[in-house]
C-alpha cells in the first residue's frame, strides 16, 4: 500500500508548517505561489488542521484552484485549535502544552472540516498528529479506518509516536506512513521508529529534516517570536556545540559542491527509498534546491564520516513531543 500510495510523488516532499509565520513572517501570496509550485514539481503537500488555525489548508484550497496539476495532500488532526473544544494536556517538552482529543466524533468533525478547508473530496494521507492519551489508540484508528471505508481518506498514519503504537495501530488498520523528527539533527527514530516502520513496509515521512532549518548553516540569530526560539538545540551552551559539530558537515558538503542542507537531505534519502523527508521553506528557489538534492549520490565513505559525525546524540538539546 505504501509504495502504491507513494509512486507518484517526489521523494523530497514540501511541508507547509513554515508559511504560517512559526519561522518569521510569510504573506498569502507568496504563500499560495510556493504551494503552487511544489505542487506542480510533484511534491506531496504536507498540512495540519491546526496549522495557523486551518487557514494552512485554507492556502492549500487556494493553490489547488490555481493549478490543473492533480495534488497529494497529507494533512493531520488531534491538536485543539478551536474555542470550545477539549481534549487531553500533552506536555511537548518544548515550554508549552497541546490540548489533544482523539476520540471519535472529534475524529469524524476533524476529517470533514479539513475536507471543507482543503476543497477536495478525499485526503491523500490523514495523520493523527498526536495521540490522546486518555483515549484508547483502538478508538482513534478505527474512526480513521471508518473514514477510509467511507471515501473521505485514501490512507492513514501516525504521527509523533512509539514503535508499540505503530505495530498496534497497524493490527487495526494498513497504516501507510509514520510521521516523526529524522534527520543528522536527530537520529534518534534509528532506534525503534525506524524498525517498526520498516517491518510494516511503511513510509517514514520525516519532518524537521533540515533540523528547523540548523542544517541549512544560516541559522544564527532568531527573530522575535520565532517558533524555534523554543528549541533546546538552539540554546545556550547546546546551541554553541551543535554549531562546531555543524562545522564539519559544512566542509563535506563542500566537497560535494552542495549546500549543507541538500548534503543533509541527500543523506536522508539515502536511508531509504521509504524515507521522504519534508522539508519547508518560504522561497520556490529553495524548494527547488532542495529537490536537487536527489540528484546527489554520497558514496559509502562519506555517509561513514556523517556517522561519525552525527551519531545519535551528537547533537545537544531535547526536542518537541
Amino acid at each position: 500500500m505504501s509504495k502504491e500510495l507513494f509512486q507518484n510523488i517526489k521523494q523530497i516532499s514540501y511541508g507547509a508548517m513554515g508559511l504560517e509565520g512559526y519561522y518569521g513572517q510569510s504573506d498569502d501570496t507568496s504563500a499560495v505561489n510556493i504551494l503552487v509550485h511544489a505542487i506542480e514539481q510533484g511534491m506531496m503537500i504536507d498540512t495540519a488542521d491546526a496549522y495557523g488555525a486551518g487557514h494552512n489548508e485554507d492556502l492549500i484550497k487556494q493553490a489547488i484552484a490555481q493549478t490543473e496539476t492533480t495534488p497529494f495532500i497529507a494533512t493531520k488532526f488531534g491538536i485543539v485549535f478551536e474555542e470550545g473544544q477539549t481534549g487531553s494536556q500533552l506536555d511537548t517538552g518544548w515550554g508549552f502544552p497541546l490540548t489533544i482529543n482523539g476520540t471519535k466524533e472529534y475524529v469524524a468533525r476533524a476529517i470533514d472540516n479539513s475536507l471543507e478547508r482543503l476543497g477536495v473530496e478525499q485526503i491523500d494521507l490523514l495523520y493523527a498528529h498526536y495521540l490522546d492519551p486518555n483515549v484508547p489508540l483502538v478508538e482513534t484508528v478505527s474512526a480513521m479506518s471508518d473514514a477510509v471505508k467511507a471515501g473521505k481518506v485514501k490512507a492513514i498514519g501516525l504521527s509523533n509516536v512509539t514503535a508499540e503504537q505503530v505495530l498496534e495501530a497497524n493490527e487495526i488498520h494498513p497504516i501507510a506512513a509514520v510521521q516523526y523528527e529524522y534527520s543528522l539533527f536527530r537520529r534518534e527514530a534509528e532506534t525503534d521508529i525506524l524498525p517498526a516502520v520498516n517491518q510494516i513496509g511503511a513510509a517514514l515521512v520525516c519532518w524537521s529534516p533540515l533540523g528547523a532549518g540548523f542544517l541549512t548553516g544560516q541559522v544564527k540569530d532568531l527573530e522575535e517570536g520565532d517558533f524555534r526560539n523554543n528549541n533546546p538545540k538552539m540554546q545556550g551552551d547546546n546551541f554553541t556545540n551543535n554549531l562546531q559539530r555543524l562545522e564539519e558537515i559544512k566542509a563535506i558538503a563542500a566537497e560535494y559542491q552542495v549546500t549543507p542542507a541538500q548534503l543533509a537531505l541527500a543523506w536522508l534519502v539515502a536511508q531509504g527509498d521509504n524515507i521522504i523527508p519534508i522539508p519547508g521553506s518560504r522561497k520556490t528557489s529553495r524548494v527547488d534546491e532542495n529537490l536537487e538534492a536527489l540528484s546527489v549520490t554520497l558514496s559509502q565513505e562519506t555517509l561513514d564520516k556523517l556517522d561519525q559525525i552525527a551519531p545519535i546524540g551528537a547533537f545537544k538539546g531535547a526536542t518537541l513531543v
